[in-house]
C-alpha cells in the first residue's frame, strides 16, 4: 500500500539534483546576484533616508516613500509584463540587468549630492521597477529550466535562497556604512556597491542560448504597443479563470496588506521607540530571514501532505495569531519573533502563489499574470502603508492597528476559500 509520505518522498527531487540542472543552475546564480544587490540598494537607500542623522523621517515621509517608489511600477508593470511574453526573455533579463546598473549609479549620485524628494525618488523607482521587472522574467522563466512535477519544490528552493540573499544584501549594507560612512556621502557608496549583483544577474542570463527561456508561443497582437496595452487585461483574465490562481492571489493581498501595516510600525519603533537604529532593523531581518528558510525548507513537503487549500489556511491563521499575540507587547523580543512567524507564514503562502501561476497558467500568458501578480502585491502594500501613516502616531505604538493587521488575515482566509468554490473558466 502506498502512504503519502512515500509519495511525497518520490516527488521530492532534493537541491542536489535540482543543482545538477545546468538550467536551473545558471537561473538561481542570476536570481541570487540580482537579490542581492537589489537587498544591499534598499537596505542603502533606508539607511541613508531613514536612519541617516542628516535627515529626518516621519510616519508620512516613509508612507511617501512606499508610494513613490512602487506605485508608479505598479501602474506600468502589468504592461511590461506583456513583452516577457513577446520578447526572449534571456535578452530581457540582460538588457534589464545592465539598465539597472545605470539608475543605481544616478541614485547614488543623487544621493550624495544630499538630493531629496521627486530627484533621488525618481532614480530610486527606476531601480526599484526593473528589479521588480526582472524578477518577473526569472519567475516566467522558471518553467523551461524545471520539469512540471517539481516546480513547487524548484520554486520553493529558489524563492527562499533568493529571499535570503536579499537579507545578506541588506546585511552587507550596514557593513558597507560601517566602512564607508553614515553620512550622504557613505551612503551613496554603499548604494553603489549594489550594481555588483546586476552585472553578475546579466552575465548569468546571457549565458543561456535565445530563446531558451521562452515564450515558447506568442499569442498576441502583431503589434506591441496594442499586446503591451492588453497587458494588465490579459493577465487579470488569465487569474480570473483559474479559480486555484486567483484564491492564493486574494490571500496573498491579505497578508502583504496586514504586513505593510506591521513594517510601518516596526520602522518606527526601531527609530523612536525601542531606539536600536538600523542595528535593531539589520536584527529584525535577520529574524524574517530565519522564517523564509524555514518556510523554504517545509512548504514543499508541507503541500505534498496536506494539499496547497489547507497549508495556506494555516498560514494565515498562524500569521494572525501571531500578529496579535506577539505584535501587542511593542517590545523588541516580541517584534524579532513575530518577524520570524510572520514571514514564514507569508513565504508559505507567496510560494503557493508562485506554484499556482507556473503550473496552471499557459506560457504564453504566465509573464502578464506575474506582472499583474507584483502590481497588486506593491498596490496592497502602498495603501496599507499610506492608511497607516494617516492615523499612526510617530513612535509607532498602536494597538489597533495591530489588531487591524489581525482582522485582515482572517478576511484573506475568508476571501480564499470563497474564492476556490467558484468553477474554473
Amino acid at each position: 500500500m502506498t502512504t503519502v509520505g512515500s509519495a511525497a518522498a518520490r516527488h521530492h527531487l532534493g537541491v542536489r539534483r535540482l543543482l545538477a540542472v545546468p538550467g536551473f543552475r545558471r537561473l538561481l546564480i542570476s536570481r541570487l546576484a540580482s537579490q542581492w544587490g537589489d537587498g544591499l540598494f534598499q537596505a542603502g537607500l533606508a539607511g541613508a533616508v531613514l536612519f541617516n542623522p542628516e535627515r529626518h523621517a516621519d510616519p508620512a515621509a516613509v508612507a511617501a516613500g512606499f508610494a513613490v517608489l512602487l506605485l508608479p511600477y505598479s501602474i506600468v508593470g502589468p504592461f511590461a509584463g506583456a513583452l516577457l511574453d513577446r520578447w526572449d526573455r534571456r535578452r530581457v533579463l540582460v538588457i534589464a540587468n545592465l539598465t539597472r546598473c545605470v539608475f543605481i549609479v544616478l541614485t547614488a549620485v543623487a544621493v550624495g549630492a544630499g538630493m531629496s524628494d521627486v530627484p533621488l525618488y525618481a532614480a530610486a523607482l527606476m531601480v526599484t521597477g526593473i528589479s521588480r521587472f526582472v524578477g518577473s522574467g526569472l519567475s516566467a522563466s522558471l518553467p523551461h529550466v524545471v520539469e512540471e512535477d517539481h516546480l513547487v519544490e524548484a520554486n520553493a528552493f529558489a524563492t527562499t535562497l533568493g529571499a535570503l540573499t536579499a537579507v545578506l544584501g541588506a546585511g552587507s549594507a550596514v557593513a558597507f556604512r560601517t566602512i564607508l560612512g553614515e553620512g550622504d556621502g557613505g551612503s551613496a557608496r554603499t548604494t553603489c556597491v549594489a550594481i555588483v549583483g546586476s552585472l553578475l544577474a546579466a552575465f548569468m542570463a546571457s549565458r543561456f542560448k535565445p530563446g531558451v527561456l521562452g515564450p515558447d508561443e506568442v499569442v498576441e497582437p502583431n503589434r506591441t504597443i496594442t499586446a503591451v496595452a492588453m497587458g494588465l487585461l490579459d493577465g487579470a483574465k488569465a487569474a480570473w479563470r483559474t479559480p486555484s490562481v486567483t484564491g492564493v492571489l486574494v490571500a496573498l493581498l491579505a497578508h502583504r496588506a496586514a504586513f505593510g501595516i506591521s513594517l510601518l510600525l516596526t520602522l518606527l519603533l526601531m527609530r523612536y521607540s525601542v531606539d536600536t537604529g538600523i542595528a535593531g532593523l539589520g536584527q529584525i531581518a535577520v529574524a524574517g530571514g530565519a522564517g523564509i528558510l524555514v518556510a523554504g525548507i517545509i512548504t514543499d513537503r508541507v503541500v505534498d501532505v496536506l494539499g496547497r487549500k489547507l497549508a495556506v489556511s494555516a498560514a494565515l491563521v498562524l500569521a494572525a495569531a501571531a500578529q496579535l499575540g506577539l505584535g501587542l507587547p511593542m517590545l523588541l523580543p516580541t517584534i524579532l519573533a513575530g518577524s520570524f512567524v510572520l514571514t514564514f507564514a507569508g513565504q508559505v503562502v507567496k510560494l503557493c502563489v508562485d506554484a499556482a501561476v507556473q503550473g496552471e497558467i499557459g506560457d504564453e500568458v504566465r509573464g502578464r499574470v506575474f506582472a499583474l501578480y507584483d502590481t497588486l502585491f506593491n498596490v496592497t502594500q502602498v495603501a496599507a502603508v499610506s492608511v497607516a501613516a494617516a492615523v499612526v502616531p510617530i513612535d509607532g505604538r498602536s494597538p489597533a492597528l495591530i489588531v487591524a493587521a489581525t482582522a485582515l488575515y482572517l478576511v484573506g482566509l475568508g476571501g480564499y476559500l470563497l474564492m476556490l468554490r467558484r468553477s474554473p473558466r
